[in-house]
């Protein structure tokens, strides 16, 4: 991951508004994400990460507020935007009915590359992609994961500065989602910044700098994978006991400890730093009590989906929010 917390904005909003008719989806959305980094936007169905993209790339208008990507104000400035982007969606943007290096020259083609430069950039994107072995297979032909690769390689052609990725793995099994993954990686490396929506909470903790939870049209949450999970209230130790009397004891030690009787075990509530971990023990030392083993549990990203948007009610308290602003 890339680490250009100070660099300039490639992509920035102030206030974003859209809604239609009654239904507002996006409600004074705020984003500032540096060049050459990862940011995802993260939130349930509905939640307006397909409109977000949209109205950065400038496939729809806003209806309040300010964008601007690339330098470029989106809506004083589209043709600017359109020439330093490069849009992947959730399905390949592909013709079936030519071959993988049929595809990029269309894509050349439309972006008036000229003919030399046109065929120099699709067997550049061919070779970096790993499909120059099948540039004269059809496209029809072509895997879910191959297919994805084709597509974000005509997102490519035209050498844009930002990229936004809507739910970019979205049907691809495990391995080619990794391979995604590097990828991604590859292009941030080389100094692209990319936007990326996703319900892969994982894709998001693998590759993401800073993620924004969106929900009920709002960012109700910002920050690095390890921020939002620091936030979220659960971390605990579990001890795990050989026998009764010792279990015994160390539940009077820990009162406040939820008992689990059949396992003879505890969780107990910690940070989980190392600090929190010695006093911990030293308190078992104290009672006389050895534990058998014992497991550190932290909240990860899926936890923080769950506690910020629920199933699309806001049933979320208050405060968790808050704190997470």
């Amino acid at each position: 991951m890339s680490t250009t917390g100070s660099a300039a904005p490639a992509v920035s909003t102030v206030g974003l508004r859209k809604s239609y008719g009654d239904k507002t989806v996006l409600d004074g959305i705020d984003l500032h994400i540096p060049a050459g980094s990862v940011f995802a936007l993260l939130g349930p169905n509905g939640a307006g990460k397909t409109t977000t993209v949209q109205i950065l790339s400038t496939l729809i208008a806003a209806d309040g507020g300010q964008a601007q990507v690339a330098g470029h104000d989106v809506a004083g400035s589209p043709d600017g935007v359109r020439a330093a982007i490069g849009v992947t969606g959730q399905f390949a943007a592909l013709d079936d009915l030519l071959t993988a290096e049929e595809n990029l020259l269309l894509m050349a083609d439309l972006l008036r590359l000229g003919k030399h430069e046109g065929r120099r950039r699709a067997g550049e994107l061919l070779e970096r992609f790993g499909i120059a072995d099948v540039a004269r297979n059809r496209a029809a032909t072509f895997s879910g994961g191959m297919r994805r690769r084709l597509d974000l390689a005509m997102t490519l052609v035209g050498d844009p500065k930002v990229i936004f990725l809507d739910e970019p793995t979205t049907g691809l099994d495990p391995r080619s989602r990794r391979t995604m993954w590097d990828t991604v990686r590859a292009l941030v490396e080389s100094g692209v910044t990319v936007f990326l929506t996703t319900q892969y909470l994982e894709e998001a903790d693998q590759l993401a700098d800073r993620i924004a939870v969106l929900d009920g049209g709002r960012i109700v949450a910002e920050g690095t994978a390890d921020e939002l999970k620091a936030q979220i209230p659960g971390s605990h130790v579990r001890l795990r006991f050989d026998t009764v009397d010792e279990f015994e004891r160390a539940a009077a030690a820990f009162p406040g400890a939820a008992r689990d009787d059949e396992n003879l075990s505890l969780r107990v509530a910690s940070d989980a730093g190392m600090e929190a971990l010695r006093a911990l023990f030293d308190q078992l030392d104290a009672a006389g009590v050895r534990a058998a083993d014992f497991s550190v549990h932290t909240p990860d990203l899926d936890d923080v989906f769950l506690a910020l948007t629920g199933d699309g009610t806001d049933a979320t308290p208050l405060h968790v929010k808050e704190t997470l602003r």
